[in-house]
């Protein structure tokens, strides 16, 4: 896999990747990310092609789906430390 290009935003550091007959465009926020894979093929073939199809419809869906990934993170996070905070503490008799 190499990097073919990268793809300026204000927010999301945006890096697209080839290998064999794939592009993978992964869009970064801080510790989440989200990548997705297209076969090149008759209308993508080039880093220009992907560069077209990241429109601003696709990046403000792209951005929905990280606030939504950082959602369940936050709330798996607080699940986690509420058990992991009721089993530290001894039972007094």
């Amino acid at each position: 896999m190499r990097i073919v290009g990268t793809i300026d935003h204000p927010i999301l550091k945006i890096t697209v990747f080839k290998m064999d007959e794939k592009f993978s465009i992964k869009f970064e926020n801080g510790l989440l990310e989200q990548t997705f894979k297209i076969r090149a093929g008759s209308e993508i073939n080039s880093f220009k092609d992907i560069q077209k199809m990241v429109d601003p419809k696709w990046l403000n869906e792209v951005m929905q789906m990280l606030q939504q990934m950082n959602q369940s993170k936050l709330q798996a996070t607080g699940r986690f430390l509420a058990v992991n905070n009721e089993e530290e503490f001894d039972d007094i008799i």
